[in-house]
């Protein structure tokens, strides 16, 4: 008996896909179709900013004008208050230089006779005379000199550089000498008077 071979045909049919792989639970992974952005939403939808913001009140209006018409008028008064005290120095400043320049030209005629046109005595004669007038247009400008000679010792316009005795009881704590005299501008100390003061030891 003769036994028939039966022969199978292969199929050539297409790859199917890979069946999803399971999860570690057990399910199977799906797949998750996503759907493109929808369009945005348009600027009419954003709400307005309020009323209050997008206006201030007049009262406000009317504040904040005020403050900047004061903070004008402040800054013009200190700029015009800063220029009227420098116009004022270069005032008083002009005025001391005018009133010394007629002394220096007659110091500056002394100095230009040279030496032996005079004697010692006619040249110290025209030196006080030109002492004199300087002191006398200073002290018409506003200084004052501080000699105080026989006159009780005066801390707060006074610097004593030295003590001594003094011949009487009455005579204690009073200028007796001074070295160098000081000066007053208008009320303001320029220079303390250096002074001897005498001391009375009983």
């Amino acid at each position: 008996m003769t036994k028939k071979h039966h022969h199978t045909k292969a199929h050539s049919e297409a790859p199917l896909d890979p069946p999803p792989e399971p999860q570690a639970d057990g399910t199977e992974q799906l797949a998750v179709e996503t759907e493109p952005p929808g369009p945005e939403a348009p600027d009419s939808a954003v709400a307005p900013p309020s009323a209050a913001r997008q206006a201030p009140s007049p009262a406000l209006e009317e504040l904040n004008d005020k403050y900047l018409r004061l903070a004008a008028e402040y800054d013009n008064f200190r700029r015009r208050t800063a220029k009227e005290r420098l116009e004022l120095s270069a005032r008083a400043q002009g005025e001391l230089v005018k009133a010394i320049i007629d002394p220096l030209d007659d110091l500056a005629r002394i100095i230009a006779q040279g030496p032996g046109a005079n004697d010692a005595k006619t040249v110290l004669d025209a030196v006080e005379v030109v002492d004199k007038k300087m002191m006398k247009a200073l002290v018409a400008l506003g200084l004052e000199v501080i000699n105080p000679v026989g006159e009780p010792f005066d801390p707060e316009r006074h610097e004593a550089v030295s003590i001594a005795p003094a011949p009487s009881k009455e005579e204690d704590h009073r200028v007796s000498q001074v070295f160098q005299p000081g000066y007053l501008y208008k009320g303001q100390l320029l220079r303390a008077a250096r002074v001897v003061v005498m001391q009375w030891n009983g």
